[in-house]
């Protein structure tokens, strides 16, 4: 397949007038120079279009009415195919705060679970849970809460097949620093559902811990005072933070602030959605708990925001609507997310080598074609 003409979204972050060859998946030629078509080969002129790399989802936990907890192969399939159907190319999707049976089951499904060609990829398991604060568990069941405890996460990569990528801990609870300390190696570390001071969470990024668990939400806010989760993210140039761009979560100023703290290279844009995400309104399930969407939000009942309704792919679009540059808010959704769990050997920018998961879309992101 040859792409021409396009206006692409290169590896240094910037779009560039350049032609792609694609064989048996893989990206073999990124060029300005002309390319001949081959005899049979498929030619895309994309002279009016974006080529960007296909997006990513490091924290969404349903969509489609399935669940990723829902813990059967029928899930992760309808999910993932749904995800792609939006641009999303690889997925991590969350589990949430349950028993460690129920989260051993959901590891061993996503670890044999089998890609179909219309899905997009499993690359890995984000655990949002259970070592999480008792007093900041959201929309999460408390009843499950766990002080951090390192056994039982071995237990868990072992049972998915060493997907799991990103594990949610609130640096405050006895024993999370240990854990950080031992398993950092293994995992990346998420601050999270917390009810962590600047300290706290200082402490936990030093021993390790490089991610934030959507930024803002379930955590402190930030104070002049006592910066709390994130000022000691933003304090420490090896911290990445996520944020639910669903434009309910976070408002616009707020969001513009979060990446101006960060910077282009350690923001992470995720949707957090939930299995209502592409249904209509109505009554749905999270982690146990029942929540309702409505007007594109989905709630608990005492109206907590209980993950979003939208994808990732809108997410990005509305961070670019809210003044985020595009170039900045594309980085937020392929590259860095990968970066984040260490996944960018195969994926994540439009490179010789790499897999071709590239999106072409019009001049304002509007879908035109999925290739991956």
């Amino acid at each position: 397949m040859l792409i021409i003409n396009g206006s692409v979204y290169t590896e240094k972050f910037r779009f560039e007038k350049k032609n792609i060859r694609i064989t048996d998946g893989k990206i073999t030629e990124v060029t300005e120079e002309k390319l001949a078509a081959q005899k049979g080969e498929e030619v895309i002129d994309a002279g009016e279009m974006k080529v960007i790399p296909g997006l990513v989802d490091i924290h969404f936990h349903g969509c489609a009415g399935y669940d990723f907890c829902d813990a059967s192969d029928e899930a992760i399939t309808r999910m993932a195919q749904y995800e792609k159907s939006t641009g999303v190319t690889d997925i991590c999707p969350a589990t949430m705060t349950l028993s460690e049976q129920r989260l051993t089951a959901i590891c061993r499904t996503a670890a044999a679970h089998r890609v179909g060609d219309d899905e997009a990829e499993l690359i890995g398991i984000n655990l949002e849970g259970p070592f999480i604060s008792p007093d900041r568990v959201g929309a999460q069941n408390p009843e499950y809460v766990k002080k951090p405890d390192a056994e039982m996460l071995e237990r868990l990569i072992e049972a998915s097949g060493q997907l799991v990528k990103l594990v949610t801990i609130a640096p405050e609870v006895q024993g999370a620093v240990e854990c950080i300390r031992s398993m950092k190696e293994k995992v990346h570390f998420s601050a999270g559902h917390t009810m962590a001071g600047c300290e706290e969470a200082a402490a936990a990024f030093a021993e390790g811990a490089d991610h934030v668990t959507h930024l803002y939400n379930a955590m402190p806010g930030l104070s002049h005072r006592n910066p709390g989760v994130v000022g000691a993210a933003a304090d420490n140039p090896k911290v990445m933070a996520e944020l639910i761009c669903d434009g309910i979560h976070i408002h616009p100023v707020a969001v513009r602030a979060a990446f101006t703290l960060f910077g282009a290279e350690r923001m992470i844009l995720i949707s957090d959605s939930t299995r209502a995400c592409g249904m209509p309104d109505g009554t749905y399930e999270l982690g146990g708990i029942p929540v309702y969407k409505k007007d594109g939000a989905v709630r608990q009942e005492d109206g907590t925001l209980a993950g979003s309704a939208v994808n990732v792919y809108d997410c990005m679009v509305n961070a670019i609507r809210m003044g985020i540059p595009e170039e900045t808010a594309i980085r937020a959704v392929t590259y860095n997310p990968l970066k984040s769990i260490g996944m960018l050997e195969e994926r994540g920018t439009i490179t010789i080598g790499k897999k071709a998961h590239i999106l072409l879309t019009d001049s304002s992101y509007a879908l035109k074609r999925i290739i991956a």
